[in-house]
Parts: C-alpha cells; structure tokens; sequence
C-alpha cells in the first residue's frame, strides 16, 4: 500500500469521526417538546422527590427513587456542556469532501438535523450530493 493511500484511508477515517462526532452530538442536544427544563428547576424537582421519599409507600418509593435516579442523571448531563461550536467547525472541513466521496445529498444532511447554514458554511448546497 502507498504512502498516498494510507494518507488518503487516514484522511477519510478523520472526516468519518467529524462527520459522525458533529451528528451524534446534534442527535443528543435535539430541541425537545414542551417547557424547557433547567438545571433549578430539576433541583427543585428533586428536593421534592427527597421529601416525599420520607413518607412514600413502598410501591411509590420506588418511582419515587427511579425519578431521582433519571433527575440526578438529567441534571448531570445538563451541567456537562459540550462544545458544539469546535464540533461544527470539524464538520465544516470535512463534510463537504466527505459527502461528495459518500454520496451524501443536502437534503439528506438536512433530515439528519444539519442546520441550512452549517451545510452553506460547508460549502454544501442544494445540488449537492448523488
């Protein structure tokens, strides 16, 4: 195998992870429904969920201590920020070249939750793609 090949594998190996690091993260951070939660308002929640702990039937207790459990996790996760702008900007450089090489259409970037100006900041328009 050629030292271009290898380079050219390696390259579409690091396009490949920005690509899906950038999605991934998109898939994670998704908008959902309904009123937003914050970080207060789930410590709220879960001094609540404490209090009624105390005086909880066993049936209830233990919904009690699952939504606990799901709040503690939500509200960790909600303090661990992740950088979307760095990831964006990987996927910038690589998503363009990468969806020539894969056959990647805009709209298929657009379905996958890829902001319309993301894709014009990859040089990605409409007719791009198979």
């Amino acid at each position: 195998m050629s030292d271009e090949h290898k380079e050219a594998l390696a390259k579409g190996r690091e396009q490949g992870r920005a690509v899906r690091m950038y999605l991934e993260a998109l898939e994670r951070h998704k908008p959902k429904r309904g009123r937003k939660r914050t970080p207060e308002s789930i410590k709220r929640r879960l001094d609540n969920v404490t209090r009624e702990l105390t005086d909880a039937d066993p049936l209830s207790r233990v919904h009690l201590i699952q939504e606990r459990i799901d709040l503690e996790r939500e509200l960790a996760t909600k303090q661990t920020a992740v950088d979307l702008t760095a990831l964006e900007d990987e996927f910038v450089q690589a998503a363009a070249e990468y969806g020539r090489r894969k056959g990647i259409t805009y709209q298929a970037w657009r379905e996958a939750g890829v902001d319309a100006a993301v894709l014009r900041r990859a040089r990605i328009g409409r007719g791009a793609g198979a």
